[in-house]
C-alpha cells in the first residue's frame, strides 16, 4: 500500500492510500475527523485529492467540531493541560509530569491556539491518556475477569479511532487509550464486553442475553455509550 499526505483548502490534511484490488476512489471520514481516500494503484494521485475536492460539501457535514485545547484542560482521569510561552523558543516542546501536568512549551510570539501549537498538545494529550490507560485498565480487566470467571491472554493498550476494544480468537483483548475519557461504568461495560468475546465472538443473542447478565441495564448503557466518540475530547 502506497500513500501521500496532502493539504487541500478548507478540507486540510487528506490521505490518499493506493490499494491492490481497489477498482474505485473511496471517501472515509474516521472518528477522530481523518480524511481518507482508497483508490486504484493505477490512479495519479491527483485524481484522489480532485475526488476529496469534490466532496467537499459532504466531508464538511461529518467532520467532528471540536474546540480548542486550552490551559487547565482536564484530559481523562488524572492529567491536565499548561500552555507555557517561553522567550527566545523556537521549537515545540512537551512533557508530562508525575504530578499530572502535560506542559507545551511554545515560542511566546505563537498563539496556543495555532494549529502547531494544538498539534504537540493533541499529540502529547494521547500520550498521557495511553500512560493512564496503561496503569489503570489492566488492572480492572483482571479485577472484572477474576470476579466473573473469566479468562484472557495478553492485553494490550493502543489508540485506535474505531472502536473501544477488541478481542481475538486467542483471547487477546486490545483496549483504546481513548477509554479513560469515559466515565467508570461505561469502562466496565466495554471491559466486560471484550472479556466476554472470550467465549462468545460473535454478536448474536446469546452474547447480548449473557451480556445483560452483567449489565443488568444493558440497553440503557448500550444507548448511553453512542454519545461518545474515540476522539480526544476537548470539552
Amino acid at each position: 500500500m502506497a500513500v501521500k499526505v496532502v493539504t487541500i483548502p478548507d478540507l486540510g490534511t487528506v490521505h490518499l492510500y493506493k490499494r491492490r484490488g481497489v477498482r474505485s476512489l473511496r471517501l472515509t471520514i474516521a472518528h477522530d475527523g481523518a480524511i481518507k481516500v482508497s483508490m486504484p494503484y493505477w490512479l495519479p494521485y491527483a485524481a484522489g485529492a480532485e475526488f476529496a475536492r469534490s466532496k467537499r460539501a459532504w466531508i464538511q457535514t461529518k467532520q467532528v467540531v471540536t474546540q480548542p485545547l486550552v490551559h487547565g484542560t482536564r484530559i481523562g482521569k488524572s492529567h491536565h493541560l499548561s500552555f507555557i510561552a517561553e522567550r527566545g523558543r523556537t521549537t515545540m516542546a512537551t512533557r508530562i509530569t508525575t504530578t499530572g501536568e502535560i506542559r507545551i512549551y511554545h515560542p511566546h510570539t505563537v498563539q496556543s491556539s495555532h494549529q502547531s501549537v494544538q498539534d504537540a498538545a493533541v499529540k502529547a494529550s494521547v500520550r498521557a491518556l495511553k500512560k493512564q490507560a496503561q496503569r489503570l485498565l489492566p488492572g480492572r480487566l483482571r479485577f472484572l475477569a477474576g470476579q466473573h470467571g473469566f479468562q484472557y491472554g495478553t492485553v494490550k493498550i493502543k489508540r485506535m479511532t474505531s472502536r473501544w476494544g477488541s478481542c481475538t480468537d486467542q483471547k487477546d483483548i486490545v483496549l483504546n487509550c481513548y477509554l479513560m475519557q469515559l466515565p467508570w461504568h461505561l469502562i466496565d461495560y466495554v471491559l466486560l464486553h471484550e472479556l466476554l468475546h472470550t467465549r462468545i465472538m460473535a454478536h448474536g443473542q446469546p452474547f447480548w442475553s449473557e451480556m445483560e447478565a452483567f449489565v443488568p441495564n444493558i440497553q440503557a448503557v448500550r444507548k448511553e455509550i453512542k454519545a461518545y466518540r474515540p476522539i480526544l475530547q476537548t470539552s
